[in-house]
Formats: structure tokens, C-alpha cells, sequence
């Protein structure tokens, strides 16, 4: 009688705790990863990027690099989404220093918070004034301003990326290019690039 008593103990015993690690692993297997980010902008180019000063894949006039008055150039955008709150930009060069043989990116500008109204720059925005609440971050020179093209060797690309931001960015403080791209982590609802060229012509 004892026997048959402590067989059914542990057989209820055996039961409970396989049901137990049933729902344990149930649980698990259907919880959300806590580091899941969802960026919905990071796979859109919706928005359209152009300049007045030069065509996409053309060369950059000298005059807005370190040849010339290395003042930034006239932008234009259009075709944000609707959510859009604020802009932000990152210009840089992925063929730095030698575009045979590119060993990094370097940034030459860094915007952020341009208002949701604002759908381009004017020549020279960078040091003449940008919209108000924008705020430029710092580049690969250190400085939060634009810097030129300006090419060790080489004809170099230029990438300049608008993104749509469905916030203001707050919290920043003089940031750089990876600084922005962590604020802006989740909160890009459309973008664009424009790309231009630039190589020395050897006079300065």
C-alpha cells in the first residue's frame, strides 16, 4: 500500500514538472527580443535630393570645396513622408583617403533638427545661417560646420543623405556623425541621397 502511495507521488511529481518546463520554454520562445529596433525609413529612398550647383553623380563646382570658398552648396528636397517631424544630414566620403583603395568614411557635415517645413538650403547655409532650431554637429575636422570636398588623390564621391525623422532629436550635444545615426535609430521614416564627385585640380 505504501508502495503504491509513493509511486503515485511521484508520478503527480513528474507531471507537474513537465508542465512546468512546457510553459516556461512556451513563454520564452514567443516573448519579443528587447534589442529588436524597428527603423520603417531604413530601407526607403523616397526622398528626392537635388542641387542647383551640380547633377547627381556630377562633379561639384570648386567653390564649395577647399579649392575654392569651401562654403556649403544649395539643396532642395521633396517627397517626405507625412509624419516627418524634423530632418537631419550627413555628408561624407566613403573613398577617403585613396578611392583605389578606401580605408574609411569621412564626414563633412552633420545637421540636425532642420523644422519639418523646411524643404532645402541655400548656398552657404552652413556659416550664412540655417532655419531656425537646426543645429549642426561635428565633422571629421572637429568643427560643427561644413568642410569641402577635398581630396588627397583621387576622384572622391560625395554623399549627401537627408532622412526624415518622425521626432526632434533632443539630448545631443556637438554630435558626431555615429552620435546622430544612434539618436536617429528608429525614427527615420524617409530618405535620400544626392551624390556628387570631386578630384584636385592641383592649384591650391
Amino acid at each position: 500500500m505504501a508502495t503504491s502511495k509513493a509511486f503515485t507521488m511521484l508520478l503527480l511529481l513528474a507531471v507537474g514538472c513537465k508542465r512546468e518546463a512546457s510553459t516556461t520554454s512556451d513563454t520564452s520562445s514567443t516573448a519579443p527580443s528587447s534589442t529588436a529596433i524597428t527603423d520603417t525609413g531604413s530601407k526607403t529612398m523616397a526622398l528626392k535630393i537635388t542641387s542647383s550647383a551640380f547633377q547627381p553623380n556630377g562633379s561639384i563646382p570648386s567653390q564649395y570645396t577647399c579649392e575654392g570658398k569651401d562654403i556649403s552648396p544649395p539643396l532642395a528636397w521633396s517627397g517626405a513622408a507625412g509624419n516627418a517631424k524634423s530632418f537631419a544630414m550627413i555628408v561624407d566620403d566613403p573613398d577617403a583617403p585613396d578611392p583605389a583603395k578606401p580605408q574609411r568614411v569621412y564626414v563633412h557635415w552633420v545637421v540636425y533638427n532642420l523644422p519639418a517645413s523646411t524643404t532645402g538650403l541655400p548656398e552657404n547655409a552652413s556659416k550664412a545661417g540655417l532655419p531656425k532650431g537646426a543645429v549642426q554637429g561635428k565633422n571629421d575636422w572637429g568643427k560643427a560646420e561644413y568642410g569641402g570636398p577635398c581630396p588627397p588623390i583621387g576622384r572622391h564621391r560625395y554623399f549627401f543623405k537627408v532622412y526624415a525623422l518622425d521626432t526632434a532629436l533632443t539630448g545631443l550635444s556637438s554630435p558626431a556623425k555615429a552620435d546622430l545615426e544612434r539618436a536617429m535609430k528608429g525614427h527615420v521614416v524617409d530618405q535620400g541621397e544626392l551624390i556628387g564627385t570631386y578630384q584636385k585640380t592641383g592649384k591650391r
